[in-house]
């Protein structure tokens, strides 16, 4: 029996969330956020799902110019910016927007003028504290860059640090910062994520910038009241032994698991070498022929043990869903590791076979 762990990507899935971002914000341009190789989804087939988008953003040069070879003539734009001199031309030859969040950005475009003038997007902090320029400073950096030659267009962008959580008031706060640094400069902007979108319409702005809801996952810390998302990856492996335990049996490494009464155990096909978190406690949940049972012990590298007393019928071979179809969502699964989806998502490893379903239209370059 040939090893199978398997990751399939539901291209349809990619479309119907795209369309769900839309319903949700229809004022406003929608930039798809394909860093981290599409969320663990894979770069090029996840642009091709939604290539409806009206750009794409991502990290850095090694994200957005293999979307430029293959064909896509999207806005595309780079949340960090530039990270050296040397970049800069590499921009204006791709036609690629930066992020620009910091003085040294500044004083390396005027050193350095890059032979076709590039749209750039101003960074503002307006309480992420992470990157960005100062509410008070955003006049003076409009200044500077309009006054130089290597900048065609200027646009603003922010990111909202609790928008995940609809009742923290640091949203409104942040809302109402942008709003006071933007009084009187002109440009597009771009405030909203997921959970904004779905949940803050004064957030949309000119462009919203949906990512995990994109791949199906909630934004949200209570992961309700959210429209439909469709997940849009299923992890599967297969059942590979079946054994009777003993009442006190000590399963797997640790002995962290104790049978509390005989009953039968599963070993699955899969483990932290594959992607699958090795802080999965017991009774996190599996499916096994579409049947919920739990995590018994803890993860190896290669296998997990599952508890099959309410599958007493399974068999080797037989399929185990370890997040995505059957109604066993990636946030699920998240909440028992105590981490979230977008983890979960971006360890898969490379030892994972992916497969792609949905490729009736939209999955290559346009």
């Amino acid at each position: 029996m040939t090893r199978i762990t398997r990751a399939t990507i539901h291209l349809d899935a990619l479309r119907a969330n795209l369309a769900a971002a839309r319903a949700a914000a229809p004022a406003s341009h929608v930039m798809a956020v394909l860093k981290a190789d599409a969320y663990g989804h894979g770069l090029l087939r996840a642009a091709g799902a939604l290539a409806e988008a009206d750009g794409f953003a991502v990290s850095c040069l090694g994200e957005a110019q293999p979307l430029r070879r293959a064909g896509y003539g999207h806005r595309i734009i780079l949340l960090e910016g530039f990270f050296d001199a040397d970049e800069i031309e590499a921009f204006a030859a791709d036609r690629l927007d930066p992020v620009v969040h910091a003085p040294w950005q500044l004083e390396l475009l005027a050193q350095h003028p890059p032979s076709e003038p590039l749209d750039v997007w101003v960074k503002v902090d307006t309480g992420m504290h992470r990157l960005g320029f100062p509410p008070r400073e955003l006049a003076d950096v409009r200044q500077r860059l309009s006054d130089l030659p290597g900048v065609r267009g200027i646009r603003y962008i922010t990111h909202l640090a609790c928008a995940d959580v609809r009742d923290d008031p640091t949203t409104r706060e942040q809302l109402q910062c942008f709003e006071a640094a933007m009084a009187g400069l002109e440009g597009e902007r771009s405030i909203a994520n997921s959970a904004a979108t779905l949940a803050w319409p004064a957030a949309h702005g000119d462009w919203v910038r949906p990512g995990i809801m994109l791949y199906g996952c909630s934004p949200f810390v209570d992961h309700g009241e959210a429209p439909a998302l469709t997940p849009a990856l299923t992890l599967e492996a297969r059942l590979i032994a079946v054994q009777e335990q003993a009442a006190g049996a000590r399963i797997g490494y640790g002995g962290t698991f104790v049978c509390p009464e005989r009953m039968p155990m599963g070993v699955v096909s899969i483990g932290y070498g594959d992607g699958y978190p090795r802080r999965a406690p017991n009774g996190t949940p599996v499916l096994v022929n579409g049947r919920r049972v739990a995590v018994a012990g803890r993860v190896s590298m290669d296998m997990i043990h599952v508890d099959l007393r309410n599958a007493p019928d399974a068999r080797p071979g037989d399929r185990v869903v370890l997040w995505g179809e059957g109604g066993l969502r990636a946030e699920e699964v998240a909440a028992h590791c105590q981490t979230i989806s977008y983890e979960l998502l971006c360890q898969i490893t490379a030892r994972v076979t992916f497969q792609y379903d949905g490729d009736g239209h939209g999955t290559g370059a346009p």
